[in-house]
């Protein structure tokens, strides 16, 4: 297979799937509060990868308030914090994050402060000095948000990034921020990316002396 080659001045990572593998405490953590509600697992499951916990509850109970839905969320992130068993690296993030050490990028995630640092710890992953949680925003994924703010944080114009994301929220909201995407997984494969690879081992990254960077994709 032919790589795709991607020219950016800088990378914008979400975390959850992309970096690190936390499906194991996403399903025990989402599938319980699905129980807790009657609400179906698997259905619970296509609808939280990607956004901040508040957003997907107004999707799955649409008639619950807002307050309510921000104080679950909260219990939620705490318990996520919490339970790091079976958070490992997405193969190739470690040699990833290494070679974009000197190189503009930042980490755009939509988890919060103490949960990124857990989770990135628990996978052996340094932590990007620019750091998008959901603290920085008021909206959650799909809105473009997140990634903007990442781009403003760099000094990057968005059209000059490429985000790597996992998810369809994530996808939808880097192409609503104007940027190229980069899908990491089996997820990624059907919201449009620009390319799609199994992980991160399937990514080459080369620093150009103009100060761009070329990805090689694929």
């Amino acid at each position: 297979m032919t790589a795709t080659v991607l020219t950016a001045r800088a990378l914008l990572l979400d975390m959850d799937g992309t970096l690190v593998n936390s499906d194991a405490v996403v399903e025990r953590v989402w599938r319980r509060w699905a129980e807790r509600h009657g609400l179906d697992g698997d259905e619970v499951m296509k609808v939280v990868h990607g956004r901040q916990g508040h957003a997907s509850m107004a999707l799955l109970l649409p008639q619950r308030p807002v307050e309510q839905n921000l104080a679950d969320n909260a219990r939620m992130l705490a318990e996520e914090t919490a339970d790091t068993d079976g958070v490992v690296p997405v193969p190739g993030a470690p040699e990833f994050l290494a070679s974009l050490r000197g190189l503009p990028h930042a980490l755009v995630t939509s988890a919060d402060v103490p949960l990124s640092t857990a989770r990135m710890a628990a996978a052996g992953l340094p932590l990007p000095d620019v750091r998008i949680t959901a603290e920085s925003v008021g909206a959650s994924k799909p809105d473009p948000e997140g990634f903007l703010k990442g781009a403003a944080e760099l000094g990057v114009d968005p059209a000059a990034c490429v985000v790597f994301e996992d998810s369809g929220a994530g996808i939808a909201a880097g192409r609503s921020a104007g940027m190229r995407v980069v899908g990491i997984g089996p997820r990624a494969g059907f919201h449009g990316a620009d390319a799609v690879v199994r992980d991160l081992t399937q990514v080459r990254v080369e620093a150009s002396p103009d100060g761009t960077v070329r990805l090689h994709v694929g």
